[in-house]
């Protein structure tokens, strides 16, 4: 090893442009009809919905805004281990004992980001990309956490004897 403490730590959230305009056009067409069918007094669309559900349709929309902003992948390495954490759904906390081999790689397409399930790399936790560390257990089990800061990921995990080229 060659520093004797290295240390990679990255904090990634969804912030792909499409994916707000997309989450924005949505509550703005809903709160557009909130606006028109309970402020204005004037139905909404050709089939309006009755009030309740416009307003749990527009409740529901600005709880998916609020939910993919609060989204974020977490990584630290560093002497103790790997810690991971998808914000709010999993945390995985390994230390190197526990650690058979990593290395970096290019995953390719999986299938979209969030949570992928039953990849080539076991469950596969990415914001965007297609690069990351992949991480096998003495188990058995293995993961990978996507990284879009791959230079320095690879710069530190090469320090360490679990490093597989």
């Amino acid at each position: 090893m060659q520093n004797n403490n290295p240390e990679f730590i990255e904090t990634q959230s969804f912030n792909q442009w499409w994916l707000w305009v997309l989450l924005f056009a949505i509550f703005g067409v809903g709160a557009y009809g909130l606006i028109q069918q309970l402020i204005l007094e004037v139905p909404f669309g050709s089939k309006p919905m009755n009030n309740v559900g416009i307003v749990g349709f527009s409740l529901f929309n600005l709880g998916m805004i609020l939910f993919f902003r609060w989204m974020r992948l977490e990584t630290k390495i560093d002497a103790k281990g790997i810690y991971m954490r998808f914000v709010p759904f999993k945390t995985k906390v390994h230390t190197w004992e526990e650690i058979e081999s990593i290395s970096v790689v290019n995953y390719g397409f999986v299938g979209g980001w969030g949570i992928r399930l039953f990849t080539n790399y076991g469950t596969v936790y990415n914001m965007r990309g297609a690069e990351g560390l992949a991480i096998k257990l003495k188990s058995g089990k293995k993961y990978l956490i996507g990284s879009q800061r791959i230079d320095q990921l690879t710069q530190v995990v090469t320090q360490y004897p679990q490093y597989k080229a």
